[in-house]
């Protein structure tokens, strides 16, 4: 058989040809995915809150009202509204913490919120299933425009797992809705306790089969990272700017007290070499 003119290869030639064309793409693969720096060398999980961090609840929330309004002759700020809602989630999981009551999940917190909001607000022409459904938009929020991707990159290198006060079918339902890649779904519901305590981030690790130092928290929050942090996790600070709202003033945490600071989750997945 002829060979084209101008090329002429041995079986020796062509075989160093291929080692050394495996060899260069096997250096840009490493490089690529470099490891990175120190303690992180350990990392093999990332645990991530929620609410502000993967998701815009305000927006998320502020449309659900103005499409729960549609035909209807409400006169609310939804973005006043949202606020509003949010401001009583601490206060109902501070009634759980000191005992004024029993274990409750999320879901049912929210509900005594907005049954709360829905008399002050001058709602109460709602009918129970579109306070049902209502309540539930909390199972619907959007993610920001980096967090699907950035998650997605992040998959590639470590497990990637919810750490929300949320609870499991809420999670469930939004990383559903919101095409979240997540490989576990970690709530404070399966240790009974609502973040910061420890026992929700200690249950964290043991489920996920890792020592603390091997797994980041993730979060827009400082508290919650400060907390993760005392019991020996790595972490991993991406502030959110906009998650008050684009009129309020933020200045993010600027102490150095975290492993990572990044500026967003596509960012975050370049430090970890993901």
């Amino acid at each position: 058989m002829n060979e084209p003119a101008g090329i002429s290869l041995t079986r020796r030639e062509f075989a160093a040809g291929a080692l050394t064309l495996a060899a260069g793409m096997s250096a840009i693969g490493n490089s690529a995915f470099a490891q990175p720096d120190g303690p992180l060398q350990q990392v093999q999980a990332l645990t991530f809150d929620v609410f502000g961090t993967v998701v815009d609840w305000r927006a998320s929330i502020a449309r659900e009202g103005q499409l729960l309004a549609a035909g209807k002759e409400f006169d609310v700020d939804w973005h006043e509204f949202a606020d509003r809602w949010r401001a009583g989630y601490g206060p109902s999981m501070n009634r759980v913490r000191s005992g004024d009551l029993p274990w409750t999940k999320i879901d049912s917190l929210h509900r005594i919120i907005l049954d709360e909001l829905i008399e002050e607000y001058g709602l109460e022409e709602l009918t129970e299933e579109e306070r049902v459904h209502f309540n539930h938009a909390w199972h619907r929020l959007s993610p920001w425009p980096d967090s699907v991707a950035g998650l997605n990159r992040l998959k590639t290198r470590y497990v990637i797992a919810t750490l929300s006060n949320g609870n499991v079918a809420l999670l469930t339902n939004m990383a559903r809705n919101a095409g979240l890649p997540w490989d576990a779904i970690l709530s404070a519901e399966l240790a009974g306790h609502y973040k910061p305590h420890p026992e929700v981030y200690l249950k964290a690790v043991d489920l996920l089969g890792l020592a603390p130092e091997q797994v980041m928290m993730v979060a827009a929050h400082p508290g919650d990272l400060r907390a993760a942090a005392a019991l020996g996790m790595r972490t991993g600070y991406v502030p959110r700017p906009l998650e008050r709202g684009p009129d309020r003033p933020f200045t993010p945490d600027s102490s150095g007290d975290f492993d990572v600071t990044a500026t967003d989750f596509l960012d975050l997945a370049r430090q970890l070499g993901a």
